[in-house]
């Protein structure tokens, strides 16, 4: 679940340095999927790199120059092209002339209700970078780690000298990540998951939320909560047969807003797409499935 918010709270457009080499400033773009707002950061101390730069709008792009102030920008940086993570990277090179580096492009139509942002049709980046290739400035290194899933070009940056990850959409600090087919894969996710699991890091600095003090217990904790809804389907069509998404739906997540409903159906669709290409589940036809 979701945890409230009121973006009263939180200081808007100021720069809130975390550590010794990472300041963030909040967008003024809350919402229901947003939470308190795009977080975008800035990495270094004499020079810096700016990550996920957020929506364009006059007010962000201001706070974001006045954060910055005279230091060089070495590169603008995005997890991944969703219109509230990518736009303002253009308009923010135009006053900088730094360059565009981090996630390829893509520009995608989804075919159902989005619970999240669309994509960025604007996204031109300078630079792609690859898993494992790095960017860096004076004292600090930014290393890019593919983690599919809520997107297929969702990249995370590793900070090695402060054992840090930015970890954009792909694990927030307030609620889990939106996994909408057809670019969101829940198999790609359990394995980027998976991978983060697998690391060593100290911290996250997500997107949306607080940072992750404790971040494998976290994955742990998100990625049982996945295998959890995972049952939850398995033992629903084995209950009652073929079946469609959205009696599943209204099963699953009894007690939840009717009008998030749409939105609860994609993360069915995406564990059903998944479980196809395991051989446990198959469509049978007209938007209904069953057990294999």
């Amino acid at each position: 679940m979701a945890t409230p918010f009121d973006p009263a709270d939180l200081p808007t457009g100021a720069l809130m340095q975390l550590s010794p080499l990472v300041g963030r400033v909040l967008a003024p773009n809350p919402s229901a999927f947003t939470y308190t707002g795009t977080q975008t950061y800035l990495v270094g101390r004499d020079d810096v790199a700016v990550i996920d730069p957020g929506p364009d709008g006059p007010e962000h792009l201001a706070a974001l120059l006045a954060a910055i102030g005279s230091r060089p920008v070495k590169a603008i940086v995005c997890t991944h092209t969703h219109r509230d993570h990518s736009p303002a990277a253009r308009p923010l090179s135009e006053r900088t002339g730094a360059p565009i580096i981090g996630c390829a492009p893509l520009t995608l139509d989804d075919d159902g209700p989005r619970a999240d942002a669309a994509f960025d049709a604007s996204y031109r980046p300078d630079r792609v970078l690859a898993d494992g290739e790095q960017i860096g400035g004076d004292g600090w290194t930014i290393e890019a780690v593919a983690t599919p899933g809520h997107t297929s070009n969702h990249l995370c940056f590793a900070l090695g000298e402060e054992a840090a990850l930015f970890t954009g959409d792909h694990v927030m600090g307030w609620s889990t990540s939106v996994v909408s087919p057809p670019d969101g894969d829940m198999a790609a996710y359990m394995n980027s998951m998976q991978r983060l699991l697998d690391r060593e890091d100290a911290i996250y600095y997500p997107a949306h939320g607080d940072p992750v003090e404790h971040p494998r217990r976290l994955v742990r904790g998100m990625m049982g909560h996945r295998k959890q809804r995972e049952g939850q389907i398995l033992r629903f069509l084995e209950r009652n047969g073929e079946s469609s998404i959205p009696e599943m739906v209204a099963d699953m997540y009894r007690g939840v807003d009717p009008r998030l409903h749409s939105a609860a159906g994609r993360s069915v669709l995406a564990h059903l797409i998944d479980l196809d290409g395991r051989g446990l589940a198959a469509a049978a036809g007209d938007g209904r499935w069953q057990l294999r």
